[in-house]
């Protein structure tokens, strides 16, 4: 494994810098760097733990070959190109939930400072004015919330508006109608939160769905004087359209803790108007939550980098500390079956089709099929890994279906993988024996074989003297044989053996070999111990 390095950046909490020194990583901590500064060092460490100052553009990874995970001490990760991250197999971790309570609270704090003009009263006191009368207020008691986006923080700050007294609509399309009454949440379509709620506070992801949610159209479906809240995302804000709904005193007020832009410019008009509260994106911005997001990133590197196991990443599978050693031995299986159809295709994959059957088909098989990918495109692709190999598949047309069954024949668990090209197609079945990964049908052809190691895999007749002019053949060339296999579906007919072999078998052997009678195909095949990190 060599020495473990990781790159700390964007004043990442101390906590955090402790627990790689803990698990013997070596740290190299800066503040903020620009992108240039960042590609020059970036092939120098095996991580990087960041906030959301730095910005890992694409021109970063242009020269990566080292670097395997990006740690995000946050739940946002737009600093970070991730389309570009997984296409150079660099897994890209968020740490969601440790900053949930405080962004909720931070957006609650900004709905009493609209309700009650806190930042205007205080300004106008610091200039020495006395305008009581000014600032009238409005009670929350009583009044509508709309939550839209009911996860994590929308879920929180439904709890504390419910203590308010207040009446909670909520919205999202993910989130199952009787999880949000047991809340004490109303569940409600879109425009029914634009109609009813006094007050309206975003807590959704930045999609093409949601970017510019908050425009003229939605805006003239509210409630005439209603405040918005958006710790969310910048971009779900038209601002010239909010801007002119201030105006015309449509919107009442806005409380805004994310910008498209940040730090934002000055000259903004929504920005500077009256009615507008702002906050420099400081809902994670408590000691409590700085802390806690450190120790979830930190922790999560490091199991990765020494362990292999992946949490809260946003472009592979999260696979579970407790669920990894059921799940090794299925890594393995599928990483082999893919890597024995890699090395006999004879032209580009057009389709892939992995069938879970048996108790396999109970396991998560979304991180399963990336082993099979993997394990057949690095026998045509460089530079493939598992956190790349879907999205190679993709921009090479790649057609990928899973299917699951609970019956296997007569085996516990059983994954068959079937390849289609242009020159038709090729199918392999395995299943796990004790802890091992075994072969146990080829094409069809049945036979049982352990893919380890190096191997030779002939086609022959199936005729008397093909084995032992193979044996005399391989011993002649000084190659020791350690097993060997045979499959075929009838007498007489064509027939798989499965050799396997202590010693490289050089490709001009090869070629003899397959010149031997009744041979009609020879290849050699070599299989490696899969990597979660590879």
């Amino acid at each position: 494994m060599g020495n473990l390095k990781v790159l700390v950046l964007d004043n990442l909490d101390n906590v955090g810098i402790e627990i790689f020194n803990q698990e013997g990583i070596q740290t190299d901590i800066k503040g903020k760097l620009t992108p240039d500064e960042l590609a020059a060092i970036i092939d120098n460490y095996d991580g990087i733990a960041l906030r959301g100052a730095t910005k890992v553009t694409a021109e970063v990874f242009k020269n990566i070959s080292r670097l395997k995970v990006i740690g995000r001490a946050g739940s946002g990760t737009d600093n970070i190109d991730t389309k570009i991250a997984t296409k150079n197999g660099v897994v890209v971790m968020n740490a969601p939930g440790g900053n949930t309570i405080t962004t909720a609270e931070h957006a609650i704090a900004l709905m009493f400072a609209l309700a009650r003009r806190v930042p205007q009263a205080s300004a106008s006191m610091k200039e020495g004015k006395w305008e009581k009368n000014s600032f009238i207020g409005t009670e929350l008691t009583d009044k509508t919330l709309g939550i839209i986006g009911i996860g994590n923080i929308g879920k929180i700050v439904a709890e504390r508006a419910l203590g308010l007294k207040m009446i909670v609509l909520g919205y999202d399309p993910f989130v199952n109608k009787e999880d949000m009454l047991k809340l004490g949440i109303e569940p409600v379509k879109l425009d029914e939160i634009y109609a009813r709620s006094d007050f309206i506070s975003y807590h959704t992801p930045l999609t093409p769905e949601t970017k510019g949610m908050i425009n003229a159209q939605t805006i003239a479906k509210m409630k005439k004087g209603v405040f918005l809240i958006n710790c969310a995302r910048g971009a779900l804000i038209n601002e010239i359209d909010l801007l002119n709904a201030l105006e015309s005193d449509h919107v009442k007020g806005v409380a805004l803790d994310v910008f498209p832009v940040e730090p934002p410019s000055s000259n903004t008009g929504l920005y500077k108007h009256p009615n507008v509260i702002l906050t420099p994106h400081l809902g994670a911005s408590t000691n409590e939550a700085q802390k806690k997001v450190a120790v979830m990133i930190a922790e999560q590197i490091c199991d990765f980098l020494k362990n292999g196991i992946i949490r809260n990443s946003i472009n592979f599978p999260s696979v579970a500390a407790e669920l990894l050693p059921i799940l090794q031995p299925y890594f393995s299986l599928c990483e082999r079956l893919g890597s024995f159809l890699g090395q006999i295709l004879e032209d580009p994959l057009n389709e892939l089709r992995v069938e879970y059957l048996g108790n396999a088909s109970n396991l998560k098989v979304a991180s399963l099929t990336l082993f099979v990918l993997k394990g057949i495109l690095q026998h045509q692709i460089e530079d493939v890994n598992l956190v790349n190999s879907r999205m190679i598949a993709e921009e090479r047309g790649i057609k990928i279906t899973e299917a699951k069954s609970n019956k296997a024949d007569n085996y516990m668990s059983l994954i068959r993988v079937i390849t289609i090209t242009e020159k038709g197609e090729k199918s392999v079945s395995g299943t796990i024996f004790g802890n091992g990964p075994k072969i146990i049908q080829i094409n069809n052809f049945p036979i049982e074989a352990e893919l380890s190691g190096g191997m030779l895999m002939l086609e022959n007749q199936d005729v008397p003297g093909v084995v032992g002019r193979v044996g005399t053949f391989l011993g002649e060339k000084a190659i020791n044989i350690a097993g060997l296999q045979l499959g075929r579906k009838e007498a007489g007919g064509i027939a798989i053996s499965l050799i396997n072999v202590d010693n490289v078998v050089p490709d001009d052997v090869l070629a003899q070999l397959a010149k031997l009678p009744h041979i009609t195909s020879a290849r050699y095949l070599r299989f490696s111990k899969n990597s979660l990190q590879q």
